[in-house]
């Protein structure tokens, strides 16, 4: 054809026409692709971002707790030392407070009547503004003996308290922390921290001890006196973590106590060599004590001087 294409240059220039069509559309699809790839990723950023200042890192809920955590104990003014280390101990908060002057601890904490000293005093040490222990009164208010449970009022001005969560929202496989004075005075007294798992949630009985390996315990928990749920937690506590408070790592709210001497002597009646397995009371029974026995009217917190 005169002065116009050839056959073979008409499909190249069609050819040339598709494919650059064809990689304009490729580009403007994978325009679009990244657009909503940066979108999507803006949109996670956004989430994470809103949830994030939700979770508070351990150290910072140990920074919470720390100041509610006490040494509950006994005093003599002719023994040496006078005070008397007998275990761990958290206050809790009253009337919607961030302070109180309630403790809650384990019932085996307290010495037994039997073996009260007319000379000596209940007292729970505190830790002061300035740092140190400062020692004030305290007395019983109740005790729970099925659950290893003792309420006491704390002498003097309120202090930093925790809040009691809902132990039923605990599952198998959360993870945890508690604090405690596992060793008591011998290094002196500071609250140490640790992580724990709830391994398992079971009954506080045991499988199947032999007649000679029972005790009272483990026979009222066998029969069903008392039976109820523990937090078993992966974490080796020792008998100065007893009272001590097992707690959300988020928000600090107490969800267990620690309990190294009943639990296990009921548990672990039946080993010649007990565990290292650690457990807690669910803090449901706490709030049930609570509830049974409010501030008196008229007791709200004084504020610390």
């Amino acid at each position: 054809m005169q002065g116009g294409l050839g056959h073979g240059e008409l499909k190249q220039n069609v050819l040339r026409c598709i494919i650059t069509r064809w990689v304009r559309q490729s580009a403007h699809n994978d325009r679009m692709k990244l657009c909503t790839f940066w979108k999507l990723c803006c949109w996670a950023l956004w989430a994470w971002l809103a949830v994030w200042p939700a979770r508070a890192e351990l150290a910072d809920t140990v920074m919470r707790v720390k100041p509610a955590m006490v040494l509950v104990g006994s005093f003599k003014a002719t023994e040496t030392p006078r005070f008397a280390f007998r275990g761990s101990g958290f206050v809790v908060t009253d009337a919607g407070s961030v302070l109180g002057n309630r403790v809650v601890t384990s019932a085996h904490v307290l010495v037994p009547a039997a073996e009260r000293d007319p000379q000596a005093q209940l007292v729970v040490q505190v830790r002061a503004p300035d740092g140190n222990w400062q020692m004030r009164g305290a007395r019983v208010l109740a005790q729970d003996q099925v659950h290893d449970l003792a309420l006491l009022h704390l002498d003097g001005s309120a202090v930093s308290a925790l809040t009691v969560g809902d132990s039923a929202r605990v599952r198998e496989g959360d993870g945890l922390a508690f604090t405690g004075f596992p060793i008591g005075g011998a290094l002196g007294f500071a609250p140490v921290t640790h992580r724990a798992t709830v391994s398992a949630i079971t009954v506080a009985a045991l499988p199947s001890p032999t007649s000679r390996q029972l005790n009272t315990l483990a026979i009222r928990s066998l029969r069903g006196d008392g039976a109820f749920d523990i937090f078993q937690l992966d974490a080796t506590a020792y008998p100065g973590n007893s009272g001590g408070p097992l707690f959300d790592v988020d928000n600090g709210e107490v969800l267990g106590v620690v309990n190294m001497v009943l639990l296990k002597s009921t548990r672990e009646a039946a080993l010649s060599q007990p565990s290292g397995i650690s457990y807690a009371v669910p803090s449901h029974w706490v709030r049930e004590l609570l509830s049974n026995h409010p501030p008196s009217a008229g007791s709200t917190p004084a504020p610390p001087h």
